[in-house]
């Protein structure tokens, strides 16, 4: 069985799809472009309705160019308009959020309760995890997930989903649901078994990453289970065994980064000196009709911290222009504050309507020329602070994974960086920063 997938959005996102291409492997399936695939896993988002209308086009796309193509398709798009998605040319199943860590036995079950007999056998030929299924094809039957795989050197581990904070322009509680933790036992052999498979770095991702282990008895803390892996990440595991490992803590609510979780990153070569703090704005006004529980002069302060106690740590921040309400004035506070940031690149997202939640029904809509005249001048605010932190880094030294054929690296602070060819994917060597894209290598 041929099979493709097919990503969308955020690292949850890619650590639940890796899951799938884990799950699919290990039945022996075979990762293929989506044009030669007989399924298709279409894992979508819906944080803006430009993430639906790229999920919509791709999958027209896929239908068009590979018409024999069965797609399934979940994720948070598919969760919060499941009819919508169905009605997509060449889409057989949709599948929620809630269901994706059953996916192929809910493919398998809702198929025999609802297909066609033809149909039917065909869809349940292809996900069947027996013997008639994927195991008569050319995949290696048994195979795991391991470096290089699916184009990823790096393996993302969700160790959380869902979310309860109240941000007025956010559509995902009600797509993600309640937070729900990983046990911190279950994560730690869940880290040894990647460890073990060869992987190196691995990203720690959720939804409200920050929320970790607030709805588990006893309640847990992030910086207790970032505890417990610095343990891993200097050669301990629960099996005695030793694996060496960095960890790179992806996007954190800027209220959850504590003064620990800081002290932690700077002192342990456990973690990557890299943090991503959403700020979202810089207008108390608009923070405030955004629901964001903290000011500016809260963020202002944790990432001047962060830049004191860590000099050559990567800030990245994601920003809102044109939300409803947004004046001239609200932006000019944006754009000063970033200017003069610590902050070394920027995501920023144009400001759109998600029904369903509080900002949609706002007044003062900003019309989206504007939106897009405001985009434009945050990018190139969020070009000029990554140049600057490129500059800035010339001539220092980093350790650096090797990604891709070996000639491109990426250092702790997520610097890109081309060396010469000549070693292998997945190895730890140590690197000098000659300029924005190069490095020369010092040890491999």
């Amino acid at each position: 069985m041929k099979y493709s997938v097919i990503t969308f959005g955020c690292r949850v996102n890619q650590a639940d799809s890796l899951g799938f291409e884990e799950e699919l492997r290990a039945a022996g399936g075979e990762s293929v472009a989506s044009l030669a695939a007989d399924v298709v896993i279409v894992n979508t988002c819906s944080v803006t309705a430009t993430s639906d209308q790229g999920a919509r086009q791709t999958i027209r796309r896929i239908a068009r160019d590979n018409p024999r193509a069965r797609i399934v398709v979940t994720g948070c798009y598919a969760t919060r308009r499941p009819d919508e998605v169905a009605a997509l040319p060449n889409v057989v199943q949709v599948v929620s959020n809630d269901d994706k860590p059953r996916l192929l036995s809910v493919l398998n079950r809702q198929t025999a309760e609802s297909a066609e007999h033809a149909e039917k056998e065909a869809f349940s030929a292809i996900f069947a995890s027996a013997a008639v299924g994927f195991r008569s094809g050319d995949g290696p039957c048994g195979a795991t997930i391991e470096p290089g795989v699916a184009g990823r050197t790096a393996f993302t581990l969700r160790v959380q989903t869902g979310c309860a904070e109240p941000c007025s322009y956010c559509i995902i509680p009600s797509t993600r649901g309640r937070p729900r933790s990983v046990p911190v036992q279950d994560l730690l052999r869940e880290v040894e078994r990647v460890a073990a498979s060869g992987f190196k770095e691995i990203a720690l991702t959720g939804v409200h990453l920050g929320s970790y282990g607030r709805d588990l008895a006893p309640a847990m803390s992030l910086i207790q289970l970032l505890r417990a892996l610095d343990g891993v990440g200097r050669g301990a595991t629960l099996s005695g065994s030793r694996s060496e490992v960095l960890f790179r803590i992806s996007s954190l609510e800027p209220m959850d980064c504590s003064k620990e979780i800081v002290d932690l990153v700077a002192s342990s070569p456990s973690f990557a000196p890299h943090f991503h703090l959403p700020l979202q704005h810089a207008s108390h006004r608009v923070l405030s009709a955004m629901r964001r529980p903290y000011t500016i002069e809260y963020y202002s302060a944790l990432v001047d911290d962060i830049r004191a106690r860590l000099p050559h740590a990567s800030i990245g921040s994601d920003i809102i222009v044109g939300f409803p309400g947004e004046t001239d004035d609200d932006f000019q506070q944006l754009a000063s504050y970033l200017e003069a940031s610590p902050l070394t690149h920027l995501h920023v997202f144009p400001y759109s309507d998600r029904p369903g939640t509080a900002a949609s029904t706002m007044s003062g809509k900003v019309s989206g020329a504007v939106i897009r005249e405001r985009g434009r001048r945050v990018r190139e605010i969020g070009g000029r602070l990554t140049a600057r932190f490129r500059d800035s880094q010339v001539g220092t030294t980093h350790r650096a994974l090797t990604l891709e054929d070996g000639s491109l690296v990426v250092t702790g602070n997520y610097q890109k960086l081309r060396i010469p060819p000549g070693l292998p994917r997945n190895q730890w060597v140590v690197v000098r920063v000659t300029s924005h894209d190069d490095g020369e290598l010092l040890r491999g």
